[in-house]
């Protein structure tokens, strides 16, 4: 049997474009600084904090779902 693997990876750059929100201002709405959007917005992390998720999910009015893709293969 084999053990399937998956991936996760945050939408945030197709968040902030179907919103036209820049990373800037979106750093500015949440109070994390822009090297942090920055690292969330180009997948740069191996661990996420939530209080970054739920700052990041309020300013754009989404669900956590919105914001983070699973994507399974066998």
């Amino acid at each position: 049997m084999t053990t399937p693997t998956a991936t996760m990876r945050l939408c945030l750059d197709e968040l902030l474009k179907k919103q036209q929100i820049s990373r800037y201002e979106l750093a500015k709405r949440t109070g994390i600084t822009y090297p942090t959007i920055d690292s969330y917005y180009k997948n740069k992390l191996l661990r996420y904090d939530t209080e970054v998720l739920l700052k990041i999910c309020l300013a754009l009015n989404c669900e956590i779902g919105d914001l983070i893709k699973i994507s399974r293969s066998s």
